[in-house]
């Protein structure tokens, strides 16, 4: 998820209450939930940086220790700036590991993945269930942080609001997972019975805005296609399948080229495709298959690469 809903997330498990444990609660639990991200730096690597993102910084070693290391740079800081409230290291120690296992779960939700293993397996892990910027999950972590702080200025039960937003993004996630899941079914369902193709794997990538649709991808063996689903009108199939063509010539030489060798190492759904008369490798959960890249970025696409 974006670094805004991670830092929402701490924010309303500090309304909920966990801020009364220690005095400098609050950032702790912010900057916590924003931790793991510190590979964000390896973006200057264009796609080389799809085999860190989302790796080491997000499995277990570093989610143990990044809140030690956290823990100890704000009673640093304690001491040079002492706070008002009387600071206890080991509530302060929690509020880290909770603040920084916020951001693994929530990272699970989209399609992008991630590798909670890492660096004991580098299985990808998918949740396909949130887009990774969910205007949802803001307005509901945005009013529970601002109703509690508001009703904590004029007294009152202030974790209420807090608590509210906090359960209303677990339904809302669990909805979404509903949907997710009923995408895939009836897309597989679909592609049998109007293709005659079995998928071997589908994939209900989330959208912007609309919760309730699904852009779908599938594979059969050799073969990909594409669909929409949404709740009113069920799953539309893309047409005919076209071949993956990842037996391309072209792309068995440059397998080894370090930003192919990268594509390939994150890619769920790789497959290759004219563009303009160039062969590009891409992963079709992210790219425009038409033309162009879903994935844009900066004027760049980091989600496929040339292979001539």
């Amino acid at each position: 998820m974006d670094n805004l809903t991670h830092s929402l997330a701490g924010a309303v498990l500090g309304q909920m209450g966990l801020k009364r444990l220690s005095g400098r609660a609050m950032p702790t639990l912010i900057i916590a939930a924003n931790l793991p991200d510190i590979d964000a730096v390896a973006s200057v690597l264009g796609t080389q940086s799809l085999t860190i993102r989302r790796g080491i910084t997000h499995g277990p070693i570093a989610l143990l220790l990044l809140p030690l290391v956290l823990t100890g740079l704000m009673l640093a800081w304690n001491r040079w700036r002492p706070a008002k409230e009387p600071v206890n290291s080991r509530a302060l120690l929690l509020l880290a590991y909770v603040g920084a296992l916020s951001h693994p779960a929530l990272d699970w939700l989209n399609s992008y993945g991630i590798r909670l293993l890492e660096p004991f397996s580098s299985r990808w892990f998918y949740g396909d269930t949130l887009f990774i910027i969910d205007i949802w999950i803001w307005a509901a972590l945005i009013a529970g942080v601002w109703l509690s702080r508001r009703r904590e200025k004029r007294g009152g039960n202030w974790r209420a609001p807090a608590i509210a937003s906090f359960a209303a993004i677990c339904a809302y996630i669990f909805a979404n997972g509903l949907i997710t899941g009923r995408a895939e079914a009836t897309t597989h369902h679909a592609v049998e019975r109007d293709l005659a193709l079995t998928p071997s794997l589908v994939v209900a990538n989330p959208v912007p805005l609309r919760f309730w649709a699904r852009r779908m991808e599938w594979r059969a063996g050799r073969l990909w296609g594409e669909g929409a689903f949404d709740l009113a009108n069920g799953v539309t199939l893309g047409g005919a399948p076209h071949p993956a063509n990842l037996g391309d010539p072209r792309l068995a030489r440059v397998r080894d080229r370090p930003d192919v060798a990268a594509l390939l190492f994150w890619a769920r759904m790789p497959v290759v495709v004219e563009r303009g008369g160039v062969a590009v490798l891409t992963d079709q959960r992210f790219a425009d298959l038409s033309g162009g890249g879903r994935g844009r970025r900066f004027g760049y696409d980091p989600f496929s690469v040339p292979l001539e």
